[in-house]
């Protein structure tokens, strides 16, 4: 690894996991001071304990809680604070899924998702920006879904509050600019993690036979490994793109123009 966030902070939230654990485990290799964020303590601690034996230098952190809760956006900003300095990079992962179509879903549905993949990206925001404006180059890297921009049946609730997402962000952008903050937007495709490996087996059905699935979702015609998606949320977190901001980065295999 390069040092590419060598000396800056990051904090992510949905570590325990999928796309979030692996871009704990790039940041941390590339040098970053991490804390992760994750309602799951169990699986808090198995990522700790496997970025700890790629990295057993890494400066890292966790918390366990529910992204939702306004408190622990807070507690998750002053404890960067207190163990690291500050914050220079915000990975706002968490999400909540929902498969109710929109003729089915229940109110109470629509405030769960909301709760989690809006309101608790947007109490993340505003409980680092004070540390990100005091950065000088505070970057903000928003995980949305392809989904945001491509249409599909099956997954209102989800699809609606990624799409949000991208807008919020944009808005972001615009208000943080003068801060020289800068925020962005990550759109992955079909992502093999552990959810979809975990909801599988729930279901007692064949996790090798869920591999071959993807065949013609994307037009390279697969999944994405999570570490695929963690390497462009890098990217964007990075000094390398210090002149990017506001910007939507569809990660998905060409999904979205299929």
């Amino acid at each position: 690894m390069t040092g590419r966030l060598q000396g800056k902070v990051a904090l992510i939230t949905g570590g325990g996991g999928g796309i979030g654990a692996a871009t704990g485990a790039l940041f941390c290799a590339e040098g970053a001071a991490v804390l992760l964020v994750d309602r799951d303590p169990e699986a808090l601690a198995r990522t700790e304990a496997a970025i700890r034996l790629q990295s057993p230098e890494a400066s890292l952190r966790t918390l366990a809680g529910d992204v939702a809760d306004t408190a622990i956006a807070g507690q998750a900003s002053a404890q960067c604070e207190q163990y690291f300095g500050g914050i220079d990079v915000l990975v706002n992962n968490a999400a909540m899924r929902n498969y109710a179509a929109l003729s089915e879903a229940q109110p109470e549905e629509w405030q769960a998702v909301v709760g989690v993949n809006m309101i608790g990206n947007a109490n993340f925001c505003r409980a680092a920006l004070p540390f990100l404006r005091k950065s000088g180059k505070g970057a903000i890297v928003n995980v949305s879904s392809c989904y945001a921009v491509k249409g599909r049946k099956g997954m209102a609730i989800y699809d609606a509050t990624k799409a949000a997402i991208i807008a919020m962000t944009r808005t972001l952008a615009f208000e943080e600019a003068a801060w020289n903050v800068r925020a962005n937007v990550v759109c992955p495709g079909s992502t093999l993690t552990d959810f979809h490996v975990n909801r599988t087996k729930a279901a007692g059905r064949d996790v090798e036979e869920l591999k071959t699935q993807r065949q013609d979702t994307s037009l390279l015609g697969r999944w994405a490994e999570p570490l695929e998606i963690a390497h462009p949320i890098l990217w964007m977190a990075s000094d390398e793109a210090s002149f990017i901001t506001g910007t939507t980065l569809v990660v998905d295999g060409g999904l979205h123009i299929k």
